[in-house]
This record gives C-alpha cells, sequence and structure tokens, in this order.
C-alpha cells in the first residue's frame, strides 16, 4: 500500500540528552556571593580565579570534555540534520529521510513561496515555515473573511481609557509661583 517514511535516528537524541544530565550547570564565578552577577557563564579571565585555574573544590568550567556526542553533533531536536537552502535549485541535494530544509534568512518573501511549494511537493520538512511570507498571506485571508463588526470589536478591546491625571500637583505649582517674587517685583 503505502510505504512506511524511516524516521531518523531517535538513538542519536538519547545519547545526546543522556549526557547533557551528566554536565553539570556552568555557573559564573562567585555570582553565589553577589546579587550585581547572574548566574549565565562568563569567562573567568582574572590572573587568581579558581575556576579558570581549574582549583579543586570550585565549579567547573566549560571544556572540550563535555562536548556532546559525535553521532548527535549538529542535530536539529525533531532528529534531522539542517541543510540551509537559498533557492529551489538546492532542494534536489536534500535527503528526504535524514535531513529537514532550512531557508536561509536573506532569501526574499517571493523566492521563500516558492521553496515552500517545492518543498512541499517533495514532502520535505521545512524548519522554518512559520517565519513565511506565506503564513502571513492566510492570516490576511482570514482577517478579510471575518465580519468588519468582529474588527471594530478588536480595536475598541485593543484601546484601552486612559487614567485622568490628578489636577492637584499643578494647583501647588502655581502657588508656589505667586508666592515667590519675581526679578522685577520688590518684596512689600
Amino acid at each position: 500500500m503505502s510505504e512506511k517514511k524511516i524516521t531518523p535516528s531517535r538513538k542519536a537524541l538519547q545519547v545526546r540528552t543522556r549526557a547533557r544530565n551528566k554536565k553539570p550547570k556552568f555557573v559564573r564565578a562567585e555570582s553565589w556571593k553577589y546579587d550585581r552577577f547572574s548566574l549565565s557563564w562568563r569567562r573567568p579571565r582574572g590572573l587568581d580565579n579558581k575556576i579558570r585555574r581549574k582549583i579543586k573544590g570550585w565549579p567547573p568550567g566549560p571544556s572540550m570534555g563535555y562536548k556532546g556526542p559525535k553521532i548527535a553533533r549538529f542535530l536539529h531536536p525533531s532528529g534531522y540534520q539542517e541543510v540551509i537552502v537559498y533557492n529551489v535549485a538546492d532542494l534536489a541535494n536534500v535527503d528526504i529521510n535524514t535531513q529537514a530544509v532550512r531557508i536561509a534568512h536573506t532569501v526574499g518573501k517571493r523566492k521563500r513561496a516558492d521553496i515552500i511549494a517545492k518543498a512541499k511537493e517533495l514532502n520535505l520538512k521545512v524548519l522554518n515555515v512559520k517565519l513565511t511570507a506565506e503564513t502571513t498571506e492566510e492570516t490576511e485571508e482570514e482577517d478579510e473573511v471575518e465580519g468588519e463588526e468582529t474588527k471594530a470589536e478588536k480595536e475598541t478591546k485593543e484601546k484601552k481609557p486612559k487614567k485622568e491625571k490628578k489636577a492637584t500637583p499643578k494647583k501647588k505649582a502655581a502657588k508656589k509661583e505667586k508666592s515667590k517674587p519675581q526679578k522685577g517685583e520688590e518684596k512689600q
């Protein structure tokens, strides 16, 4: 009947998650000591820094030993290997079973729509299809189908009434100005 589609290797992704679970959470040096430091990793560059010198008893820093497994390297979380595509001709070199297409960010709307159409014909997986002109055109068509009343309701919901400011600070400022004599006036 229909051919069963070969899925990408899940074993590689399982190996990657196992390795990731063993990897420690790398924290910025002495971020636990000062609130002004965030926990996000920054490379220690100081002469006496204990993490840079890999002193025993201090948290570990990133190094080559924590590199991910070779079979899972450069894989998308879906399990496919990413291939960047610039035009329709590049789709011919993509393997359906193991590779997925990512349209380059420099590609314009017209060419992007052509690439997506051709990828659908070839049953290729496009990773960044949501960022395309095709989806925006579909949403615009749906908006045209909706009635004008619903658009007006949406606009009124989006516009919130502004709160009126109290007039008391202005009055106080006006009183202060009256009490102070100006340059040309003398005190009586």
